[in-house]
């Protein structure tokens, strides 16, 4: 049995889309901006990366599909739900979640959750950037290993039909 795994060999030839949300701004344009940089240290040319902002987290499913549509290899999803005092927060973490699974499942793209889901602020400064590191930077990371391994498969099935 051979093991395939998502080497970090960075495909550069690619089209990334980075959905960043507007709410809790302070703390998403830390993520973006580590995405966004990550992306072009693993050799992604600027002019390939498409960056959207959406008005929160519960908008970021739709507005990656769109970059699905308009021809993006896969998608960085990134927001800050920060628990508050209603159940909204529940609402939202689970709609956003429950979103992107289900539209990288149906389209067979990368869409990766970089949407924070912290029980408070510090919780989220820490994880933009922070002591925690800077999440938006691990999902571009794991958005180029995932293509990799897409490019592999699909590498490894041409050569087992010939």
């Amino acid at each position: 049995m051979k093991m395939i795994e998502g080497e970090k060999l960075y495909k550069s030839k690619c089209s990334i889309g980075i959905v960043t949300a507007r709410f809790n701004f302070e703390v998403t344009q830390k993520l973006e901006a580590g995405a966004h940089s990550k992306l072009q240290e693993m050799g992604v040319t600027p002019d390939s990366i498409h960056l959207v902002r959406v008005p929160g987290s519960y908008e970021i499913p739709l507005a990656a599909k769109w970059l699905l549509a308009s021809g993006c290899d896969g998608v960085v999803a990134l927001g800050a739900v920060i628990r508050g005092d209603t159940s909204h927060y529940d609402y939202v973490c689970q709609s956003v979640e429950r979103g992107c699974t289900t539209l990288q499942l149906e389209t067979g793209c990368p869409v990766v959750f970089g949407v924070l889901t912290t029980e408070n602020e510090e919780q989220a400064h820490a994880r933009a950037g922070g002591s925690m590191g800077n999440k938006g930077s691990e999902a571009s990371e794991v958005l180029m290993e995932m293509l990799n391994l897409k490019q592999r498969l699909k590498t490894q099935n041409k050569e087992f039909n010939k």
